[in-house]
Formats: structure tokens, sequence, C-alpha cells
């Protein structure tokens, strides 16, 4: 008789590696170093470098000090990185990844020579090492290469320990270099408590989300800080692979050591055809053996499930299928992490679920407890986990894992030190100074974090994803105050190439920042979620909660109108929330306001895209035009006489009435 565990298992180990090779060919990068050994010399590229004491010694660590003086090296990993490649209408796809390193810098010997040069990350074309590199050229390039985007085709984050050149901040800094080792941006570690010299072992984070770069330092197991940041398209000036690793150097009377003591490195995978090319093969594969084993256990089938396993078979198979997937974690490390979900680490509760302060190793994390007798809560479940899972931005809340077991649906992410940006706007007087104020440079600043993140969703996913609910309660601020995009309960994905919208039997969302069609047409679009950043705008600037929305005028939004009736009269700065008593450019506060009721007008055709919104919040446009009096809602909807980024609508259809809202 064949044992039905044993087919289980067969089959879910058959489909794992199936998948695995379907999905995970060359194109992107997953590796961990925990340390290194000798072993590793098959899987890096070593130039002048070596491993010893279980590091990567960058530049030699050799016994006599003045040899080891004018050295460089690097050492990267074997594999290239597919930094990006061009998709439909030759659209630039370019990946995102994620490493942490721990460096240690040592002077050598300390009481003989001074110090320097330093080391690097780098993105290289080409593995070599450049000749004459050594010295303050890092490793990076040389003379005759440094500033040549043809000749360099290098991107390096330095870590610098000498001020070699005039322009460098000091002898202590991180920099950003493109294709020379003269940083773009350089930032000082001093102030972070940071010494790059000190011999001690120093932890580096970088991020890449296709749009930007971010460095994170942390000197030994202390929290991470955000020391620097930079817009950067690296498919600008890198071709389309890459290797990835680490260089230093040596200066004349200049000893060091350089050293790397463990790496990991996570990247998307955007090798398109490939994956298309072993999925058509594997799926059906895959499929065949499912169904097989499936009809060989059907008679060994359990009488009853519950309605998650019913609704959602084989859940842990979706999540770990999404392409960054989340950590699993046991459901006795969440019990532990946060003392069996006491109620003295409760941070909050939603219309789902109850969020709870909880310590995983080291590490500080929020825990979403969803509520076991909400159907929509495990609905909800689901969308989070595979959704937000697979994105990587620094404006969206990190999901670092999830845990399904016993009945209990529970997510983990990272703890914001200062909660949800709704608490501060609209402060509860019972807390008193507990809850201070934010000013309209911090406020302004929010509103731009959450416009990146909306305009990643929008436009830099692969598969186009819509919030549908984006409201200030949603809005989580770390410790620095920068605004992230949370709760993706209600989010959706859809294809970009061949869906433009969600539709929905039940209108989702939150009263207040629905835009007028959703209770319509059922659909949720771009134009939708733009709706609801409008109401948002205009929320922060003026510290009023959104209007709510009843059975009986449904398409209008109180405080839309008030703001909308301001403006009408020539006092939309009238608007402004009167805590902000400081000094404001009327320009700025005023080019917001108006923004805010662009993104809320009835005609979604003609609501800015969020390309345009970015724009006007980086001062490189004007706001778009805003008609005098509140225009009358009307559907069908008459469609833009003009959108400047081309954008058309995605609206239109049956006219189909719903009236059962789904609040949050």
């Amino acid at each position: 008789m064949v044992n039905p565990r044993f087919c289980l298992l067969l089959a879910r180990t058959l489909v794992i590696v199936l998948f695995s090779r379907a999905f995970t060919k060359v194109g992107c990068l997953n590796f961990t170093y925990p340390t290194f050994l000798d072993e590793n010399e098959n899987v890096l590229i070593r130039k002048n470098s070596m491993i010893t004491f279980n590091a990567i010694q960058v530049t030699p660590d050799l016994s006599d000090p003045k040899r080891l003086m004018n050295q460089s090296g690097r050492s990267l990993y074997i594999e290239p990185l597919r930094l990006w490649r061009k998709g439909k209408g030759k659209k630039i796809v370019t990946t995102s990844f994620n490493t942490t390193f721990m460096l240690n810098i040592s002077p050598y010997p300390t009481s003989y020579y001074p110090f320097g040069e330093g080391l690097s990350f780098i993105l290289a074309a080409d593995p070599s090492l450049p000749n004459g590199s050594q010295g303050k050229w890092l490793g990076i390039a040389n003379d005759s290469t440094n500033g040549s985007m043809s000749r360099a085709r290098v991107v390096a984050v330095e870590f610098d320990t000498r001020k070699s050149f005039p322009e460098d901040v000091d002898d202590n800094h991180v920099g950003l270099n493109l294709n020379s080792v003269n940083s773009i941006k350089q930032v000082s570690l001093t102030d972070y408590g940071v010494n790059l010299s000190s011999g001690s072992n120093i932890t580096v984070q970088i991020q890449y989300d296709g749009m930007n770069i971010s460095v994170f330092v942390s000197p030994t197991n202390d929290v991470k800080s955000l020391v620097l940041t930079w817009p950067l398209n690296l498919s600008d000036h890198l071709p389309e692979k890459v290797y990835v690793g680490f260089s230093g150097s040596t200066g004349e009377n200049n000893t060091e050591r350089n050293c790397i003591l463990s790496w990991q490195f996570h990247s998307l995978n955007i090798d398109e055809k490939q994956s298309l090319l072993w999925g058509r093969i594997t799926v059906p594969i895959a499929v065949v053996v499912l169904i097989g084993i499936a009809c060989c256990l059907y008679w060994k089938r359990p009488c009853c499930k519950n309605d998650l396993e019913r609704t959602y078979p084989r859940i842990e198979d979706q999540i770990q299928g999404s392409s960054m997937s989340p950590k699993k974690f046991h459901l006795k490390e969440l019990r532990r992490a946060t003392n069996n979900f006491d109620l003295k680490n409760k941070l909050g509760k939603g219309g789902f679920g109850t969020v709870f302060k909880g310590i995983v190793g080291d590490r500080v994390v929020a825990v979403k407890r969803v509520s076991k007798d909400s159907r929509q809560g495990q609905q909800e479940f689901i969308s989070e986990v595979t959704t937000i899972g697979s994105l990587s931005h620094r404006n969206l809340v990190k999901l670092i894992g999830w845990c399904y077991e016993s009945h209990e649906l529970l997510i983990v992410y990272e703890f914001m030190p200062n909660g949800s940006l709704d608490r501060f706007i609209f402060r509860d007087e019972t807390l008193g100074m507990e809850i201070p104020d934010l000013s309209w440079k911090r406020r302004l600043s929010i509103i731009c974090g959450v416009a990146q993140a909306l305009d990643y969703l929008h436009n830099d996913c692969t598969n186009r994803v819509l919030h549908r609910d984006i409201k200030s309660s949603n809005i989580m601020l770390d410790s620095e105050f920068n605004a992230k995009l949370g709760d993706f309960g209600l989010a959706r994905i859809i294809q970009q190439s061949e869906k433009t919208h969600h539709t929905t039997r039940e209108i989702a969302g939150t009263p207040g920042y629905m835009a007028p069609e959703s209770f319509l047409t059922g659909r949720a679009t771009v134009e939708t979620d733009v709706y609801a950043f409008g109401v948002l705008i205009l929320e922060v600037v003026s510290g009023r909660k959104p209007g709510s929305q009843n059975e009986e005028n449904s398409f209008t939004n109180g405080m839309v109108l008030w703001i909308w009736g301001l403006y009408s009269n020539g006092m939309i700065l009238n608007a402004v929330d009167p805590r902000l008593n400081e000094e404001l450019e009327d320009d700025e506060v005023g080019c917001t306001l108006l923004l805010g009721l662009a993104c809320c007008h009835p005609n979604p055709n003609e609501r800015p895209s969020m390309t345009t919104i970015l724009k006007v919040l980086k001062g490189e446009e004007e706001p778009p035009m805003v008609p005098a009096e509140v225009p009358a809602f009307v559907w069908p909807s008459m469609p833009a006489s003009f959108k400047e980024d081309g954008e058309t609508t995605r609206q239109g259809g049956p006219f189909t009435l719903f009236t059962e809202i789904t609040g949050r």
C-alpha cells in the first residue's frame, strides 16, 4: 500500500526542484556566506586577494608591512548579475537587490605606519583588477580609466579611511562613486558613531530598488542607521551583466587589513525569457505529477479542513513561490517573541487583526495576528504576504516573515518606532506631549515618500500593483520619520500587458478615501489610488480628517469640498493646519494643496499620474490646472482633453451599482 505521507513528501520535493529550476536560472543572484573557507575559491574570483582566518582579505595580509604597501585587490562572485534588460517597447527593466556584509578594517601595524586607503563594494563590468589601482584608486580605477564611463564601467560604494583628495570630507566616510573614485555623494561616519579604522566589525547593508540606492551602517550589533541615499539608475552607467564584490587598496607608507567577514546577496530575477522557457517545460510536468499524486491520495483525504485550507490550497507553496519569499516562522517563535501576545506589547488594532511588538533574536519586529473568525482577514493574509513579499522599495514597509500554524495567521514586519501617521496628524489630546507636532518640512517629506512608493507600485514593478487602501493609518514612520506605505491586505496585482484594473463585487476601501466612481464600477485602478493619495495630501496639510461617505451622498467628501471652497474664494492657504505656526513658503504650501485637489478631481481622466505628481513635488512641473468650482461627478466620465504623460483612463464599461461598502 502506498504511504500517503511519503507520496506527499515526494511530490513536494519534486515540485520544488522543478519550479526552482524553472525560475531561478541565470539572471538573479542569491547566496549567503556566514563565513569564508578556502573551498570558496570555486565561487569567488580573486584578484590579488586571499581567504585566510575565515575572511576575505581584499588586500593581501602580508607578514612584512612594507610589502603590504601600494597593494590593491578584488574579490568578486563568480557568476554575473543580470542588472537590467530591455522590456517591451524598449523600456528598460532594472533589477533590485539587497546585500549585507560585515567588514573589518585594521591598521597594520598600528604603531609604525599611518593607515589607508579603504575598501569598496563594487558592481563592475570587468572582473579584472586595473593596473596601477593601488593607493587612492581603491582598486576601482586608475589614472587612465578614472572618470571614463566606457573604460571604467564600475559603480562603487566606498568606505574610505584616508583623505586622499581635497574634495574628501574626511578620512572616515562613505561615498557613492560612478566610474570614478571621486564620489558624487559623501557622508562622514563620525556623526554616526562609526570609526572605519577602529579594527572593530561593522555591518553594512546596501539596498537598491531600481531607482534609489541606500546604505545602512551598524557598528557591532547596534541599530543600523541610514547614512546615504541617492537616486540612481544603474542602467545609465553599467552594461546588462556585471560582477558584484569588493575592492580595496593600501598606499605608500599606508597599511591596513581590509577584510570581509560575511556576505549575503539577494536580487530580483528579471530574466523573463529564460523563466518563461523553463516554465513552459516544467510547469506541465509539475501539474501532471500533482494530479497523479492527488488521485493516488484522494481516498486518504481528511473528512474536513478549515476554511483557509479549502479556499487557498497549498498556501505555503503560494507564498514561497513569490519572487522574494519572506521567512516562515514557527508559532512558538512568535509566541516567545511577543510574550504570548501579551496585551502590554500591543501596538494597535486594525479591521482584521491586532499588531504586537516583539523581539526576534536581537531585532525588534511588529507581528500582526489576524483574527481567527475573520473570513476577509484570511483573504487579506494571502494578499499581503504574496504581494508585499515580492516588493522592495525604501518607502514600503518591509515584510520579514509569516506563520500559518494551528489556525493562527501571523505576519511579521519591520518595526516602525514612530507608528502610523494618523497618530501625528489627528493627535489624541489625551496623549498630550507624547505626540509632537509635525513640521511642514517633515510633512512634505512624508508626502513625497508615499508618492515614490505609489509610483513604484504603479509603474516600476514587473506587474502593476494597486494598493486600494491608501490612508494615514497605513503610512508608517521609522525612527527618522521617513514614510513607509504598509498594509497590503487589499492590494491586488494586475498584469501590465493584459489588465488595467481589478474588479470586485464588494467595494473595498475606507470611506473618505474612496473615489466616487468606485461605488459605480467596483473597479480599482491607478486613478482610484491617486484619488486616495490626494485625500492623504489634503489631510496631512490641513490636519483634518476626511469627510465620511454615506448612502445619501456617496460621491462627495466633506474635507475635499471644504478646501475646494476655500480655493474658489482665493483663500486656499486658510486650509493649512493651525499647528504649523512656523514660517511657511506660501507658494510651496499652495502648490501642494492644489496638487491634492487635482488628485481628487471627480473625473478620473483628469487626475494626474504618479509620474506627474512626483515631478510637481520635486518642483520640476507646475501643478495641474484645477477648476475654480468643484466639477460635478458625472458617469460615464468624459475623456481627458490633455494628459501630459500619455496615460489614458482605465474606466468605462456597463453601469452597475454596488451598494455594499467594505469599510476598513
